[in-house]
């Protein structure tokens, strides 16, 4: 997340594309084969049912063991760590950032699931010259929650998705919408400071836990010099546990900076993994309102 953000382009079609629409099923051929447009307009080439599937985003490859599927996963990241055996079960290929093309190369992959932000753009046109590679673009939750239906139908497991879909909807929908939180900056890196903008993953998660992001005029993930941290003037300081690993001794070193906010340490997965994990991300976002409060 700290890296430079991608610049692969996202087509009109791509923004306003149904679920439906952005999985269009066409037989080629007569063979076992079906052409399917990724998040990115990208149009590709996949087997109607992949048997040797690299993930190279944690996120989603958690969402392949939780549909099912797992057994077909042959590789998967370092970074993969739910559920802990995945990294048992599949080939480590590398970080999302840095892939082991040989590694790749020598399992045959029938299909790799990638992300614009997570991995980068050099090496996704490298395998999708060599393999199907298909790309999710997720900033909202309804980005997050169409990718799980569209990767469900890709893998064969559309009533699992449909299931889990229904389920993350209905706990973003308990979520009492007249909670109105406290001013939030939401950190995820030091040395520099960097803090969650607006058009991120994480603004969406703290705007749907009722939270203000006072960097949510900003893009993507500022870089804040000490001075612009204490301007901020937040009433909360989330640090956050990902990417970079806060821990208790940073504490008042923020409190330092901001000697008027209540300063958290928080889980970053609730904010960041936007597959399965959903399922939970409600109940901690409620019970993190409930620590602020106190």
């Amino acid at each position: 997340m700290a890296d430079s953000p991608l610049k692969f382009k996202r087509t009109e079609q791509t923004r306003i594309a149904t679920s439906s629409q952005s999985l269009l099923l066409a037989m080629t051929n007569g063979s076992e084969m079906r052409s399917v447009v990724d998040h990115l307009g990208r149009a590709v080439t996949v087997s109607d049912a992949p048997q040797r599937i690299i993930s190279l985003v944690p996120s989603q490859t958690e969402l392949l063991f939780d549909l099912g599927v797992g057994a077909r996963v042959v590789g998967v990241t370092k970074f993969c760590i739910h559920p802990k055996t995945a990294r048992e079960t599949a080939a480590v290929i590398g970080g999302t950032k840095q892939f082991d093309f040989d590694k790749i190369a020598s399992l045959q992959p029938d299909l790799i699931l990638g992300n614009k932000e997570e991995n980068f753009e050099e090496g996704i046109a490298r395998l999708a010259a060599d393999f199907p590679v298909w790309l999710s673009d997720i900033v909202t939750l309804a980005d997050a929650r169409r990718m799980i239906r569209d990767v469900g139908a890709l893998v064969n497991a559309d009533l699992e998705a449909a299931a889990l879909d229904v389920e993350i909807g209905a706990g973003f929908a308990a979520l009492a919408a007249n909670f109105r939180g406290p001013r939030v900056l939401y950190l995820i890196w030091r040395g520099p400071w960097m803090g969650a903008g607006g058009g991120t993953f994480i603004d969406e998660m703290l705007a749907a836990g009722g939270f203000c992001n006072v960097l949510a005029d900003q893009p993507r993930y500022p870089e804040l010099m000490a001075a612009e941290v204490a301007a901020l003037r937040p009433e909360v300081v989330f640090l956050s546990s990902e990417p970079y690993p806060f821990r208790e001794k940073h504490l008042a070193e923020i409190a330092a900076l901001c000697p008027t906010a209540r300063v958290e340490l928080v889980d970053g997965e609730p904010f960041s993994w936007y597959g399965s994990r959903l399922r939970h991300t409600p109940g901690y976002l409620q019970a993190l309102r409930a620590r602020v409060a106190a």
